[in-house]
């Protein structure tokens, strides 16, 4: 199950066009522990990695029931974190503080969807 971007994804998503902001969806399943890790994680990120490129934590919240899905996709966690630019969101997973304390974030997770969005129009 995937749960960190591949040096190809990353390449990918920094090769689209960085035409402004970009909300990143988060989807989140936690492994067993895997929630107070997470938690470690996002003080670390919302303390000092999202204010110094510029990125905020839109909504955080738990996941529930789906009412429409297929078996399997039921996620613990979904978080919006919006970026000013895709360069931002590299800047910040560049930053040699933050990988410090990323492996909370991939020790804490089964499976997560990374998914860039931005507004229509």
């Amino acid at each position: 199950m995937a749960v960190d971007p591949t040096g190809s994804d990353l390449k990918a998503f920094l090769a689209a066009d960085d035409d402004g902001p970009v909300v990143m969806l988060n989807l989140l399943r936690f492994a067993p522990g895997g929630r107070e890790l997470y938690a470690e994680y996002s003080r670390a990120v919302v303390s000092t990695f999202l204010p110094r490129v510029g990125g905020e934590v839109v909504y955080a919240g738990r996941g529930h029931a789906a009412l429409v899905a297929e078996d399997g996709q039921a996620w613990d966690a979904v978080l919006l974190v919006r970026y000013p630019s895709r360069a931002a969101f590299a800047r910040m997973v560049a930053d040699p503080e933050y990988q410090q304390v990323t492996h909370l974030r991939t020790e804490a997770l089964s499976e997560a969807v990374l998914q860039p969005t931005s507004a229509w129009g």
